[in-house]
């Protein structure tokens, strides 16, 4: 029996469910509408399941109708949610790409099904992502139109980054695609939006951060998707209530969306110049591009023009994108991750570090994936009680069992209340000198205004900005003498 049916019937759901992820709900309790559309959510979200079990139990003919039946009220609730206020489309998202996930299972060689069918290129067996989502595989790899198989040439630079991702770095390719399938129903529906590669996404994710959205760099950009302020701003980034909206996945996918899409056109679809432009700059691609004439990117006399970093930072992420739609290629295993998300009400004030305290989990526990679905947060702030917190979907039981009564909720309010010891203040106060200087704080590279605030116990990077006459989107300079009014 051939998969394919049993993806037509949640495929209307993503055109969809890509049109309301254009705007983020409002963070506010639900209006009594509202809830009923979530828990209409919920409701046929167990039932597509109920129906997968029967499918793996052989159950063809009631296991398609219950998905069949499921699907329907998915789309139609999705539908209202677009159309009513208050309404967070980012849970329907995460359901559709739940459901998804579910298909991929069966397409894997779940009880009673076959092997999938063949993606473009080739077989399923040639790609991990493609044999698991063959109806996603098109606009996976492609990129306006062309196949980007076929566009990445595999020449001596991406030869040789690919192998130190296989080598050292692969511990860091590997925790790039964690952390990307936790936000993967945020970002995935931008670039599918566009038309453009989820492989691409993928590579400039795992280069730039590591798909930790907090990441900062040196020379001061920030997020996912490492966009400076100013470049952000162009693309609808920047400081919005208090936030420095850099940090948000969603947004910032939408954004690198719109910076590829204005870099393909002025440079003809050119990818590696496109990929060189987020890195280097879209002056410095642009000019050489046009001064390149017939010539091709890698050409010695074209390629050595570019900065070092730009040099390196083209090939590493073309192969991270190559891995990502060949890993059996090069016995390369990503781990299963459900990536599909939820969201819990915080019954009692909680930080997300004590959070992560009490949920406990394997590995690398939960710390990462509610940081990254909740990009607004500072981990050791204590977030109020009734908050929405988006989470992973095995946390609401966890939070029930751990988090709000017992030892292990107990022991994390305890290690959040520890803190360092303290010497006397008469051993550290400084001179009258240096406690003037204190005062104040000299921007170095890499500091942002969040940092800056953050590090000097600041009440927040707006009152720190209103402090020295700072206007969105807070621009600062290496060397500029900020003044710490009001901060610890």
């Amino acid at each position: 029996m051939r998969v394919r049916p049993l993806f037509v019937l949640i495929l209307p759901l993503l055109a969809l469910l890509a049109l309301l992820a254009a705007s983020p709900a409002e963070a506010r309790r639900p209006s009594a509408k509202v809830q009923k559309l979530y828990d209409t959510l919920a409701a046929s979200t167990e039932q597509y399941r109920a129906g997968v079990a029967q499918l793996r139990k052989g159950e063809t003919a009631p296991g398609r109708e219950a998905i069949r039946q499921a699907s329907g009220q998915l789309l139609d609730a999705a539908r209202r949610c677009g159309a009513t206020r208050g309404c967070d489309s980012a849970r329907f998202l995460a359901a559709y790409d739940a459901l998804v996930q579910q298909g991929a299972d069966l397409a894997a060689g779940g009880e009673g099904f076959g092997a999938a069918e063949a993606g473009i290129g080739g077989s399923a067996q040639q790609s991990g992502v493609l044999g698991a989502m063959p109806e996603a595989g098109r606009s996976i790899s492609l990129l306006k139109g062309r196949d980007l198989r076929e566009i990445i040439e595999l020449n001596e630079p991406v030869k040789a980054a690919m192998a130190e991702w296989l080598t050292w770095m692969r511990p860091s390719l590997i925790t790039s695609w964690e952390n990307y399938q936790q936000m993967r129903f945020l970002m995935w529906p931008e670039y599918e939006k566009a038309g453009l590669p989820e492989a691409l996404l993928f590579g400039i994710l795992a280069k730039e951060s590591n798909g930790r959205v907090h990441a900062v760099s040196r020379a001061g950009a920030a997020g996912p998707m490492q966009f400076m302020p100013a470049t952000g701003a162009r693309f609808g980034l920047g400081w919005r209530d208090g936030f420095d909206t850099r940090y948000d996945p969603q947004l910032a996918a939408r954004a690198s969306v719109l910076y590829f899409n204005e870099r393909f056109a002025e440079l003809n679809n050119d990818l590696e110049f496109a990929v060189a432009a987020y890195n280097g700059g879209e002056g410095r691609a642009l000019r050489l591009k046009r001064a390149s004439g017939d010539k091709d990117f890698w050409d010695p006399e074209v390629y050595a023009q570019l900065p070092p970093e730009t040099r390196d930072y083209v090939p590493y992420v073309l192969a991270a994108a190559w891995l990502f739609l060949h890993p059996e290629q090069y016995g390369l295993e990503f781990p299963k991750v459900d990536g599909a998300a939820t969201v819990i009400k915080l019954a009692a004030p909680a930080s997300i570090y004590q959070l992560s305290i009490c949920l406990g989990g394997p590995r690398d526990g939960y710390f990462r994936p509610l940081r990254n679905l909740n990009p607004r947060y500072e981990p050791h702030f204590l977030i109020p009680a009734g908050t929405e917190l988006r989470v992973p979907v095995a946390v609401p039981p966890l939070y029930q069992a751990s988090c709000l009564t017992g030892p292990r909720a107990e022991a994390a309010v305890a290690l959040m209340a520890a803190s360092k010891p303290t010497v006397p203040a008469t051993a550290t106060r400084p001179p009258a000198s240096r406690a003037v200087a204190a005062r104040s704080y000299r921007v170095k590279s890499g500091d942002t205004l969040s940092s800056i605030a953050r590090r000097n116990d600041c009440a927040s990077p707006e009152a720190l900005a209103r402090a020295n006459g700072l206007r969105s989107p807070y621009v600062l300079r290496t060397g500029q003498q900020l003044k710490l009014t009001g901060c610890g």
